[in-house]
């Protein structure tokens, strides 16, 4: 049964077959011990097929494939790593992005081929402070509607900012992850595992989150 369907699958081939430059989605997944990873799979056959030549797709085993295993720096499955232009901005999907998900990570797949995050300029000058490493993960269920808005956000900034690294990660698919960083409710964007951000925020906002716990994780910088 595919996930795309009637005037879905027509939205988004007619999207696809728009973008500027073609994206590349790296996929990671195993036969077994992995909820969704089959699940996860047909979502980006079906991505790829709908996209006339604009989305390329490579698949890799979690347990086989180590050398990509390390370069994209996959810790569990299953992984999705959105990628242009040769470039690998840090922007991930862990856990299968249906229901709301789904519109974050086209959004994505248009920014990235565009080249461009939908950012004001203050944000664009305010995130170049940031010279040091900063992972921000943040924690969603396909169900909530505010969360697109906190994932695209954080993957705007690591787009933006190639010391930035912004993973999705699929709450009920790794309980394991949302009770290590006391996840209560979503989103919750834990950054550098120290500090963190409840719900969806304006950019301003969440930007200045982002900048005071850089400042907290770094105070010699």
């Amino acid at each position: 049964m595919p996930f795309i369907v009637g005037d879905d699958a027509k939205q988004v081939q007619e999207i696809l077959h728009n973008l500027p430059r073609p994206v590349k989605l790296v996929y990671f997944t195993q036969e077994l011990e992995c909820q969704y990873c089959r699940e996860t799979h047909q979502l980006m056959e079906e991505l790829r097929n709908l996209g006339n030549g604009n989305i390329q797709l490579e698949i890799y085993n979690f347990v086989n494939d180590k050398p990509q295993v390390d370069k994209y720096k996959i810790d569990k499955i299953p992984a999705i790593a959105v990628t242009a232009n040769g470039k690998d901005y840090g922007i991930r999907y862990y856990g299968i992005p249906t229901g709301y998900e789904f519109s974050s990570i086209m959004q994505d797949i248009q920014e990235l081929a565009q080249g461009e995050p939908e950012l004001s300029e203050e944000t664009k000058k305010l995130i170049a402070k940031i010279t040091r490493p900063v992972h921000l993960q943040v924690f969603v269920t396909p169900t909530c509607p505010y969360c697109p808005s906190a994932v695209l956000m954080a993957h705007r900034l690591a787009m933006l900012n190639d010391n930035i690294t912004a993973d999705m990660v699929e709450a009920t698919e790794f309980p394991h992850l949302a009770v290590r960083y006391n996840v209560r409710g979503v989103p919750r964007t834990v950054i550098s595992e120290k500090h963190a951000i409840e719900g969806a925020l304006p950019e301003s906002h969440f930007v200045k989150k982002v900048l005071e716990a850089y400042k907290e994780l770094y105070p010699d910088n």
